[in-house]
């Protein structure tokens, strides 16, 4: 029973690190779209800034699944 109770919540650690992730990166894109739209002579530094930003946000995702091993006691 509570070797599928660790099952269960790394599932659900990879799950929602992934999702919350993959909403943050939809957002940071379209924002940056939308910004290079009305400013196209700030295209350069808004894509600076949003691969710095999708980095940042990629990594949640990595934690999410890091924790989903520990959860499940990987050895």
């Amino acid at each position: 029973m509570i070797g599928s109770l660790s099952v269960l919540g790394a599932g659900l650690a990879f799950g929602l690190g992934g999702i919350g992730a993959a909403l943050g990166i939809g957002m940071i894109g379209s924002k940056t779209i939308e910004s290079m739209a009305r400013q196209p002579e700030m295209a350069g530094r808004l894509q600076t800034t949003m691969f710095i930003a999708l980095g940042m946000t990629e990594a949640i995702g990595l934690l999410g699944f890091v924790l989903a091993f520990v959860l499940q006691g990987v050895k």
